[in-house]
């Protein structure tokens, strides 16, 4: 037996319980009422048009269809990565897309292949919830990453330049950087990680018991997403990087602040 299915009058009552988190702002003058209720609309809406979209994708089942679906996907992401971290699209747009491309796609193809062993790689039924789950864990990571590392460029310009100076490759030099900023991209998984199934039931296995599979199977799919979030986020926010050196430094190794977004994450005066 399948979930229990949501009458659209009884949605819009439950709405109804957004009162208590928009009143609570305008008693505190917390200044978020307007971009709240923007956000509330645009989910609304945005849900609404995937909803039916997927409807007809799900029935269609066409490979090339599915496979569409998910570049469009892509392309969100990455404009919204960019955007998050502060960058310049024209810049940045090709590098991430294709970190992100790789990200997504190697751990969901050896979930859809070698793990559930589907005669099509490119069902819609795994690829599209699957593929939503490794990439919108992967955007969040990526626009902290990425973030992390060229504002903390910024912010350590000198001793950067220093460590060029002593005679280390860009390579070397930009190593502490990265590091750094893979750990701050990884270490929020990595919590989840460590907590998971005391502190909170996730998504992946509420929905596949909500579907009416047996708990044990829904752990197995939770089990199974993890390893795939967690690695096409290290694939995509090491990938990004190292793709976007040569467009990010002069020949000299010094930084190209002309790559940053006029309102991003420049810290200069």
């Amino acid at each position: 037996m399948g979930a229990v299915d949501i009458p659209v009058t009884e949605l819009a009552l439950y709405y109804g319980l957004l009162i208590i988190p928009l009143g609570a702002m305008l008693w505190l003058k917390v200044p978020m009422v307007g971009k709240t209720l923007v956000a509330v609309i645009r989910m609304t809406l945005q849900l609404a048009f995937v909803g039916l979209y997927l409807q007809v994708v799900f029935k269609i089942n066409n490979p090339w269809l599915n496979s569409l679906w998910l570049l469009v996907m892509l392309a969100v992401a990455d404009l919204s990565v960019i955007r998050g971290a502060g960058l310049k699209a024209s810049r940045f747009m090709l590098p991430v897309f294709v970190a992100l491309v790789f990200g997504t796609a190697i751990p969901l193809l050896f979930f859809v292949g070698p793990l559930l062993k589907r005669p099509g790689l490119m069902e819609a039924q795994y690829v599209i919830p699957i593929g939503g789950m490794i990439l919108g864990n992967c955007l969040r990571a990526d626009i902290i990453g990425i973030k992390n590392f060229y504002s903390t460029l910024q912010k350590s310009e000198k001793a950067f330049h220093l460590t060029l100076a002593q005679g280390a490759r860009l390579s070397e030099a930009i190593m502490p950087y990265l590091r750094e900023a893979c750990e701050a991209a990884l270490m929020p998984t990595v919590a989840t990680m460590a907590t998971i199934g005391l502190v909170s039931l996730p998504g992946m296995m509420t929905g596949v018991i909500l579907g009416g599979t047996d708990p044990a199977t829904a752990i197995k799919y939770q089990m199974a997403i993890m390893v795939a979030i967690f690695t096409g986020t290290a694939i995509t926010v090491i990938l990004a990087i190292f793709m976007s050196l040569k467009i990010s430094f002069t020949p000299y190794g010094v930084l190209d602040h002309t790559l940053i977004s006029p309102s991003g994450l420049s810290t200069k005066k």
